[in-house]
């Protein structure tokens, strides 16, 4: 079969075009806007796609259309799509229908967390020798790719909030049919799409409603939101961690995180624990690998060898990845979305380096802090930054100078990305920690600072 991908170069839909290829599909596809890593992955597997939406790709008929949800009416291949009269699904529902349906399928959900959170568990389970297929939000460093079909039982599943498409106005999740469901976090967030977080909270309860009652529940205990979720209706098995009288907790063994106990009390006599050593920092990783690891238990992987899985976890590309160090300079790549990720991000970064410099370069990339909906908490967010570069592309609708206002951090803020680059080389010394936090490509600026740092 033919299959034609509008939107192929979105996280979601390149690695949903990465299955579709592995099923012995014909896959090609088209974007608007293409950047690492999804373009790379693509062509590596020999996926070819149109940098447009001109209409003749259309040409010949392509046996189905997966839409992508950026796409909306007035867009010419969708006009042409539905001229043509061709056979059309979203994204989610093609995955539901010809991918999990057959399969034990562990969704993870939530506003932040959810590629890591993914992550930790495909490595978990492949070490385990499940060898479970997967689709995330994000690459692994160690496999290197954002998808695999896998050849076991189970297969996990980024569980986005977001909508379908311009016909189908339900979150993704709805589509995925999940045995075991992580929930993160529950915060306002898609400004694009839901006015408030009340809107988000009926998606997932609506996700909740779907459920059968052997499905297993994971979620944070001091969660208030979630809590109030699982209250307003739930008929599935919970499973809840960290809060007093839990089942599930961790205790911190260095205060930059880098080391926790995992405790299951499964009963008055059944106490199992296990301890991860791990590269990675920050209270939020340790709470997304507790979700990791109880959902590995609900599939039969004990706590010992999950956390054995974790203490070799290298962790996700363009999430606090380094992707340059000399001299005593390093520079991370993390793709930053939303003020909770930020503010938890540079909190763990500043337990991990103590007083060294840290510079935070961010560009305010998706929908909802391109519409200043977050205000001064996003300003707050920022304050275990020493300094702050703002990149304020054309589709930035605020001043970043009134905004922070509200920070006591030192900032600058730029409108040309060569003025940009000139402040980042320059401030690039010695005991300095950069973080360039974007979730778009930053107008190629991490490759350009690579090559003039490498020079």
């Amino acid at each position: 079969m033919h299959i034609h991908i509008l939107g192929i170069c979105g996280t979601f839909m390149g690695s949903l075009a990465q299955l579709a290829k592995q099923q012995g599909h014909h896959v090609t596809g088209s974007d608007a806007k293409v950047y690492p890593p999804m373009s790379d992955q693509l062509e590596k597997v020999g996926i070819s796609f149109f940098d447009s939406f001109k209409p003749d790709q259309l040409v010949p008929r392509p046996d189905l259309v997966v839409v992508g949800n950026a796409l909306s009416r007035g867009n010419p291949c969708v006009e042409a799509m539905l001229d043509l009269n061709l056979d059309y699904v979203s994204g989610p529902e093609w995955l539901g229908s010809n991918i999990l349906a057959n399969r034990h399928v562990i969704a993870v959900s939530g506003t932040h967390g959810k590629t890591t959170t993914a992550s930790m568990l495909v490595a978990i389970l492949c070490r385990a020798g499940l060898d479970p297929g997967y689709l995330i939000g994000g690459v692994p460093i160690k496999s290197e790719t954002s998808a695999d079909m896998g050849g076991g039982q189970y297969f996990v599943v980024e569980a986005d909030e977001y909508d379908c498409a311009f016909f189908d106005k339900r979150s993704k999740f709805i589509h995925y049919r999940s045995n075991t469901l992580v929930i993160n976090n529950i915060e306002f967030d898609h400004a694009d799409i839901f006015p408030d977080l009340a809107a988000i909270e009926t998606q997932f309860h609506h996700l909740l409603r779907t459920l059968p009652s052997n499905v297993d529940i994971i979620y944070p205990d001091n969660d208030e939101v979630i809590q109030s979720l699982i209250d307003r209706g739930c008929w599935s098995r919970t499973h809840s961690y960290s809060g007093e009288g839990c089942n599930w907790q961790y205790r911190l063994i260095k205060e930059n995180m880098s080391s926790f106990e995992v405790r299951h009390s499964g009963g008055p006599n059944s106490i199992s624990s296990g301890f991860v050593n791990w590269d990675q920092f920050g209270l939020h990783n340790v709470r997304n690998a507790m979700s990791a690891i109880i959902a590995a238990h609900q599939v039969g992987i004990s706590v010992e060898d999950s956390c054995a899985a974790l203490s070799n976890f290298s962790g996700v590309m363009r999430r606090m990845q380094i992707i340059f160090q000399k001299n005593k300079f390093t520079l991370y790549d993390d793709f930053a979305h939303h003020p909770t990720a930020i503010a938890t991000t540079l909190g763990g970064l500043r337990a991990r380096v103590g007083g060294a410099k840290i510079i935070t370069v961010i560009e305010p990339g998706s929908a909802t802090m391109r519409r200043g909906v977050h205000g001064k908490t996003l300003a707050a967010s920022l304050e275990e930054s020493d300094q702050v570069f703002w990149y304020m592309n054309t589709e930035v609708l605020w001043d970043a100078t009134e905004l922070m206002s509200f920070a006591d951090v030192n900032f600058e803020v730029f409108y040309e990305l060569e003025d940009l680059i000139k402040s980042c080389i320059s401030a690039a010394t010695t005991d300095v920690h950069m973080v360039i936090m974007s979730n778009t490509g930053f107008q190629g600026l991490q490759k350009r600072l690579l090559s003039q740092l490498s020079s």
